[in-house]
């Protein structure tokens, strides 16, 4: 059995109860409803009333997002916001000082509550098991999990050893690539989730079964928990979750151009593009920096399992990716800046530089600015 919880000292619960007691009991005399709250801190960005209830809840509390977390500072750090009939949130520019001083008071306390909530209660924090099952590689449902990885090109496969299923000695992993994530990604997940199924798959087994039997138990692999390792290129799959997900990050692997291959975003009504580093020696290419992608949203084939891609331009990329929340040195503290930038939003992703030294290439610290091209999380 598991160590009960002490909601007394519980920072999730702390945090929760901070949040109701700013609604009903922050002005004598005012108490405010949950459909009055959510009306008036969604004035720019909607806000459901479910999702006050969930930050509230005294059985399971979510955590709100930064921003929002802002708008309940604005919100409360002055009468006014209910002075007026309908409860609204106020600009920036219609404070006082004096108001702009209670705001930030407030954001601080509720941003140190937050963070504390990240952290959870952790008994026995430090642990390998704490470590395993707090961060994205776990999943609470203990349902099935995915992991699909591209197929090598026909081109390629016809020269590896062991590769043609008529071969006695056949190795049916040979037809995969990216298996430096794969053997990463397959031990820590099956760690992290012991009672959970979890599937290897290459996109073309995914995309193209070849016999009706087993039709319907590929298709079920799609509404799984995901987990799509490499580039649009070569694996189908990421291919075809990408163009259904809205996130504003694209690869274009755009080999024949002098620049190269690189990822291209959508920030502040501008494409900027971010490309592998490689340099030129003895006629050959050697890479320095590959460039990477992490997201993590909702499977658009079923609402009530995720999706995550770990893909780079390059393979180094991909294992970059993965290790960012496998390696031990820094898994816990690249968790913790993802929960403290993205919360509980629903999709999120991070563009990362992946350092490659003498072929190897090193794990991405993420709390370093310069390892962080771009970040984006949809609102929750």
């Amino acid at each position: 059995m598991g160590a009960e919880v002490d909601e007394a000292h519980d920072p999730r619960y702390l945090l929760a109860r901070r949040l109701r007691a700013f609604r009903e009991e922050h002005w004598p005399g005012v108490k405010l409803t949950q459909t009055q709250l959510a009306a008036a801190l969604g004035r720019h960005k909607r806000l459901s009333v479910p999702l006050i209830s969930s930050w509230e809840s005294a059985a399971n509390p979510k955590i709100p997002p930064i921003p929002r977390l802002q708008d309940y500072a604005t919100f409360f750090a002055t009468t006014r916001s209910v002075d007026t009939g309908a409860p609204r949130l106020l600009d920036t520019d219609e404070l006082t000082a004096t108001e702009l001083k209670a705001r930030d008071d407030l954001a601080t306390e509720l941003l140190r509550l937050r963070s504390s909530a990240l952290r959870g209660p952790a008994p026995g924090a430090g642990s390998v098991i704490d470590s395993l099952t707090a961060g994205y590689w776990r999943f609470e449902d203990g349902r099935p999990i995915t992991i699909v990885c591209a197929q090598l090109p026909d081109e390629m496969l016809v020269r590896l050893p062991y590769s043609n299923p008529a071969d006695p000695h056949y190795v049916a992993l040979s037809a995969y690539a990216d298996l430096d994530a794969l053997f990463e990604l397959h031990g820590y997940i099956r760690a992290a989730n012991p009672a959970s199924e979890v599937n290897l798959r290459n996109s073309q087994q995914l995309n193209y079964p070849q016999a009706v039997t087993v039709v319907a138990r590929l298709a079920d692999d799609y509404t799984t928990h995901l987990v799509l390792l490499g580039g649009v290129d070569w694996n189908l799959a990421t291919r075809s979750v990408l163009n259904r997900l809205d996130l504003p990050v694209r690869q274009v692997p755009d080999w024949d151009s002098p620049d190269g291959p690189y990822f291209e975003v959508d920030q502040d009504g501008q494409t900027p593009r971010f490309h592998p580093h490689l340099e030129h020696a003895d006629d050959r290419e050697i890479l320095l920096e590959d460039v990477a992608l992490f997201a993590r949203a909702v499977n658009p084939f079923n609402r009530k399992r995720t999706v995550t891609i770990c893909n780079g331009m390059y393979g180094s990329g991909t294992f970059g990716a993965v290790r960012a929340l496998t390696d031990a040195r820094f898994r816990d503290r690249n968790t913790e800046y993802a929960r403290t930038q993205f919360g509980e939003s629903e999709a999120f992703c991070l563009l990362t530089r992946v350092s490659v030294e003498n072929g190897v290439p090193l794990t991405p610290d993420w709390t370093l600015p310069e390892n962080r091209l771009f970040e984006w999380a949809s609102e929750s």
